[in-house]
């Protein structure tokens, strides 16, 4: 008989199914309830009037035998290769085209890339997390043992809370990985510039990778927060980053993310040789993807526009508007409240002696909200739950009077 990858067999029931059955359950209890997420990181702002036009620009092409396209290539078109880079040029940032890989979005990627590390590197994650990090490891067979707390044996936790700001220390053991996500999901707080540079210079020191993902930089506000890890000095030594369309150009749906690997970026070799990750990572997405649409690259170009900048500036200060209002209604019924500056998220704290699943089963009982129970995203995370400003004005309006009804 065929075996299964025991691996799989540790992983836990994944964060968001949890949430559905629960809310599905409350709809069958009460269907004429009007229900509002403030949960799933999902956006609701359709898509700005220069993504639309060029996905049908695109979409005529492709119904002419001169204009179709069939394979694209594994890693990206130039043309949105190049429209990355000089996004990274209005940054003060060098990165070359061919440093730059496009894919299906950033969550594939932050999944796949493990696998350009042997089975016994050592990784390191915020506590609490986005939970791809550790379940990918999971799958991989490099967390360890299941341990009663949730947690697994052979990964090094950094904790994230309210009295370190959310910023983690240093590990206390060598690690090869550390996943570093800032802006930061859950808890929606951001790294400076001074702290970001702390982070490279122990990577260095370390000889370590920083897997940074940085999904949500389109969102940051304060100047002295950086929007790529490579504005440090020596991150091109040290750090891969991910980026994603679908919180800046409403992708969630669409689908579209990049990875940059830069040129100098190397992982020790059987022989403890220095090995390039670029060329490693462009053979194993030509092996297991066949690209991202040309139609979908076409959209994520026009993103890039000036016209697409601009219109995407407005459809994220609906997002920015909707964070501010709910910070504003969680401090004033006597809750703490975190991030929602440089992030879209929201990070609250719950009533005094109340749990993360608590708190979220009450303000679906309640106010008819979802929100995600932030222990669900580590044990750190307990205390707290997500809040996401990606709704409507007007739902985020209604769900607002209703968490002051608490």
């Amino acid at each position: 008989m065929s075996r299964v990858n025991p691996n799989y067999l540790q992983l836990k029931s994944y964060l968001f199914t949890g949430i559905a059955q629960k809310v599905a359950a409350h709809r069958n209890a009460h269907p004429d309830q009007k229900i509002i997420s403030l949960g799933i990181g999902d956006v609701t702002h359709p898509f700005i009037p220069a993504v639309v036009s060029a996905l049908h620009k695109a979409v005529d092409e492709n119904a002419s035998l001169a204009g179709f396209h069939g394979y694209g290539p594994s890693c990206g078109y130039p043309f949105l290769r190049e429209a990355i880079a000089q996004e990274y040029a209005r940054l003060g940032v060098t990165v070359s085209s061919d440093e730059i890989f496009v894919s299906d979005g950033a969550k594939s990627d932050v999944g796949n890339i493990q696998e350009l590390f042997s089975p016994d590197a050592v990784i390191a994650v915020t506590n609490p997390t986005y939970t791809v990090y550790i379940d990918s490891n999971v799958m991989a067979g490099r967390a360890g043992e299941a341990l009663p707390d949730g947690r697994f044996s052979s990964i090094v936790y950094l904790p994230c809370t309210r009295e370190n700001g959310f910023v983690p220390d240093f590990p206390e053991r060598a690690t090869d990985l550390v996943y570093l996500c800032y802006p930061n999901n859950p808890t929606g707080t951001a790294l400076t510039r001074e702290q970001l540079a702390g982070w490279v210079d122990w990577a260095i020191r370390n000889r370590s990778i920083i897997l940074f993902d940085a999904a949500y930089e389109a969102f940051i506000t304060d100047k002295d927060v950086p929007h790529s890890i490579y504005e440090i000095e020596g991150a091109r030594e040290v750090a891969i980053e991910f980026r994603s369309y679908s919180k800046t150009a409403g992708f969630t749906g669409l689908r579209c993310g990049c990875t940059v690997i830069p040129k100098e970026l190397t992982a020790a070799g059987p022989d403890g040789a220095p090995v390039p990750l670029n060329p490693l990572w462009n053979r194993r997405q030509c092996t297991k993807y066949n690209g991202c649409p040309y139609i979908v690259q076409r959209a994520a170009e026009a993103s890039h526009s000036p016209e697409g900048r601009r219109q995407i500036a407005e459809a994220l200060s609906l997002y920015h508007g909707n964070a501010a209002g709910i910070l504003a209604a969680a401090r004033e019924i006597g809750l703490d409240a975190f991030g929602g500056i440089n992030s879209p998220y929201v990070w609250l704290s719950t009533p005094p002696k109340m749990s993360s699943w608590a708190f979220f089963e009450l303000l679906l009982e309640k106010c008819a909200l979802i929100c995600t129970p932030g222990v669900g995203f580590g044990s750190c995370g307990e205390g707290f739950v997500r809040i996401s400003a990606f709704g409507t004005r007007e739902n985020n309006l209604e769900a607002i009077s209703r968490l002051k009804q608490i």
